[in-house]
């Protein structure tokens, strides 16, 4: 089982930054993709920044050259640096992960709770 705690949701006046975390643990013998959706309301869950084992990085458009994702494979650890904030950011953010349990095992996906994150206009 694996467990994953967000935070840093808050809400921000557009125009500013906020840093979203999540940190894994649990049976984890190794983390092939770290990521983050966001669901915005009324909106379908999209993929806003996802990074992988072998240092693939990929962002949303929308986001690109705004939002930075690191991990920190010591603390099985995900961040999302959000700057310059847009109303449009607004939304639920969820850390996604896809982890192999134990050695030679095959990947499962696991959800965090979501965090939220309101940019006001």
């Amino acid at each position: 089982q694996v467990q994953l705690v967000e935070s840093g949701g808050d809400l921000v006046q557009a125009g500013g930054s906020l840093r979203l975390s999540c940190a894994a643990s649990g049976s984890i013998f190794n983390i092939n993709v770290m990521g983050w959706y966001r669901q915005g309301p009324g909106k379908q869950r999209e993929l806003v920044a996802s990074t992988t084992d072998y240092g693939y990085t990929h962002y949303a458009d929308s986001v690109q050259g705004r939002f930075t994702i690191t991990e920190d494979k010591a603390n099985n650890a995900v961040y999302l640096q959000m700057n310059s904030l847009k109303s449009e950011d607004t939304g639920v953010y969820y850390c996604y992960v896809v982890i192999e349990n134990i050695k030679g095992g095959s990947n499962r996906s696991y959800w965090g709770q979501g965090t939220q994150v309101t940019v006001s206009s």
